[in-house]
């Protein structure tokens, strides 16, 4: 069965973004965690069955982290 990907595109709070990545590399669904620079502070890619899981993931266990500001969520619509 194919996997769905996301990029979530995370926006951190003043001196969360430690705290963050390490809540995320909890998450099961969460397969990386980077630090980036630019408009966002942290890029984390997930792997779901399907679209609605990507959507729970996304609503139910992220956006529950404390710390996070903002996130922007992007389908991965191919790949290798």
């Amino acid at each position: 069965m194919a996997t769905t990907k996301a990029f979530v595109l995370i926006e951190t709070a003043v001196g969360k973004t430690r705290d963050v990545v390490m809540a995320l590399n909890r998450v099961k669904g969460v397969a990386s965690v980077d630090v980036v620079t630019g408009p966002y502070d942290i890029i984390a890619v997930l792997e779901a069955d399907d679209l609605n899981s990507v959507g729970d993931l996304v609503t139910g266990k992220i956006h529950t982290v404390s710390g996070i500001v903002r996130t922007v969520t992007c389908l991965a619509v191919s790949g290798h």
